[in-house]
């Protein structure tokens, strides 16, 4: 397979697993202030700099951040990179580079999905149409992944596809936990330990769309130990750090079994990693949390940097 082809497989995955996890922060992010039980986490500002922040948008200290401008930038601004619109966008690019390597049910439902959005009116977004506007791109990004699984053959196409779900899904997970680690220490609720049963875990959770799964296994509310040792160890849940991993070393197993002794590889990388996180303690991330978020999202980064230059562009 061409290193271009390849790198357009992967790059699709990236792409539909990054407008779903956006859209789907911008929505819970935004409707669960609402319900949140202290000022601070109720305050639009607060919630706005919170979806920048988990974008990654240039803020200031002092800036006072317009809601339809938020909206609009985060899901239909062109300009962009990081709105849902240009995953969208970019995604489908990538699958018509690679359109003779996919079903056509798989490319008639991205191809959908892609006039959707093109076609989605800005000021219904930015007034009244937030809550249909992020569920349509949850529902159509669960209907990609659908045809990826039950359409296209379990080779290597569906490998590099996968690979790159994956390894979006992880790096999203740990920016979404970041952002709200840092909203956790910012909104000091009236809690015996504030930050450690803060809101914000309740509000993450569902971020990763695991908050019932999260209360069927502790069978308790949400804390800051159950909710990381969740989302970032526990092999069982889809959205978990660990999880991504598992499926991101069956993957590049499935790419180049050959690599995985190879200490220059990514795969060597991946099977590392993976082997460290599936013997960590909570408890040795609770030392210092901040810490290992940062080294969690570093090590993802490199593995997505040796795989591209490992695979694409040869």
């Amino acid at each position: 397979m061409l290193a271009r082809v390849a790198n357009n497989l992967y790059w699709m995955g990236r792409y539909i697993e990054r407008a779903e996890h956006t859209a789907r922060f911008l929505k819970v992010n935004y409707f669960s202030s609402l319900d949140a039980p202290n000022k601070l986490s109720q305050s639009r500002q607060f919630v706005l700099q919170s979806i920048y922040q988990m974008v990654g948008e240039t803020m200031f200290i002092n800036d006072t951040l317009e809601e339809e401008t938020v909206l609009f930038n985060v899901g239909l601004n062109s300009e962009k990179t990081y709105s849902i619109l240009n995953s969208v966008k970019n995604a489908r690019e990538n699958a018509n580079s690679s359109r003779d390597l996919i079903s056509t049910e798989f490319y008639e439902s991205i191809n959908k999905f892609y006039h959707h959005v093109m076609n989605y009116p800005s000021d219904v977004l930015v007034k009244s149409g937030l809550y249909d506007f992020t569920s349509t791109i949850t529902e159509h990004t669960a209907i990609l992944r659908g045809k990826i699984r039950g359409t296209l053959l379990h080779d290597e196409i569906y490998a590099l596809i996968m690979l790159g779900i994956n390894i979006e899904r992880a790096t999203q997970i740990i920016r979404i936990i970041k952002t709200k680690f840092d909203d956790a220490h910012k909104a000091i609720g009236g809690y015996a330990n504030p930050v450690k049963n803060s809101y914000e875990w309740t509000t993450l959770l569902k971020c990763a769309e695991s908050y019932d799964m999260m209360r069927r296994l502790y069978k308790k509310s949400p804390t800051q130990l159950s909710t990381l040792e969740f989302l970032i160890l526990n092999p069982s849940c889809p959205r978990s750090v660990m999880n991504s991993l598992n499926q991101i070393y069956t993957n590049i197993c499935t790419i180049d079994n050959a690599k995985i002794f190879d200490k220059d590889s990514p795969a060597f990388l991946i099977g590392k990693m993976r082997a460290e996180y599936e013997f960590k303690t909570i408890e040795e991330i609770q030392i210092n949390v901040q810490n290992f978020i940062e080294k969690t999202s570093q090590l993802l980064f490199s593995i997505g940097f040796k795989l591209e230059n490992e695979y694409f562009y040869v």
